[in-house]
């Protein structure tokens, strides 16, 4: 066995158990944390692959922004964890014939990628291009539209983010800028007049005289 090939089956293996625990795992926390051991070590599988522009890119993209988003959104925000284990074992027929699709998908791909004829693969790009510049290239003439909904997406999961963690909360006093905007000066002090208490006249004693 070659190097290259235990190299692969030991990321592999870490990348497998990664995912696993990311489903399993009890704390949001540490099921983000997971998720990012298993982008470093798809990464590393890709350099074994020669990819290392996607390699670079998922290790820059997503764990060191969408996932770096999620853990801060995962510990900002009020998540009952009780509340989100109620009712989990009525999902689980659902997600197993979720889970079964997907398998089978994915089986039929390999299968027929695998099974197709050996023909040789054409050349994407001359031999003297780069793989980053060759697929900037692809990226943005043939996939332009698929870059711009993808980018559109993850905008749209930044504004959710945002909005998570700007929600109220009963334990925290949160001010209105609006209305802190639209106060008057009349609104800030106000005069109260109130009658003066009337004073007992001394008697030049501390304590009353006894009776």
């Amino acid at each position: 066995m070659e190097f290259t090939t235990f190299l692969f089956y030991v990321f592999a293996l870490i990348l497998v158990i990664s995912g696993l625990k990311v489903v399993t795992s009890r704390n949001p926390v540490q099921s983000a944390l997971f998720l990012v051991l298993a982008f470093f070590n798809a990464a590393a599988i890709w350099m074994l692959l020669e990819a290392e522009f996607l390699a670079i890119m998922l290790v820059l993209v997503y764990v060191g922004a969408v996932m770096v988003l999620f853990l801060f959104v995962v510990m900002m925000i009020d998540i009952n964890l009780d509340e989100l284990r109620r009712g989990f074992g009525k999902f689980i027929p659902l997600a197993s014939a979720v889970g079964a699709i997907m398998i089978v998908e994915a089986a039929l791909v390999l299968m027929r990628g695998y099974g197709a004829t050996r023909a040789p693969v054409k050349a994407v790009s001359a031999p003297d291009v780069p793989n980053t510049k060759a697929l900037g290239i692809a990226l943005y003439t043939d996939y332009i539209f698929a870059f711009e909904v993808a980018g559109l997406i993850l905008l749209v999961a930044v504004v959710a983010a945002v909005a998570l963690t700007m929600r109220s909360r009963k334990d925290h006093k949160q001010t209105d800028p609006s209305q802190q905007v639209r106060v008057k000066k009349r609104d800030r002090v106000r005069l109260v007049s109130m009658p003066a208490e009337a004073r007992q006249q001394s008697t030049g004693t501390d304590t009353p005289a006894a009776e």
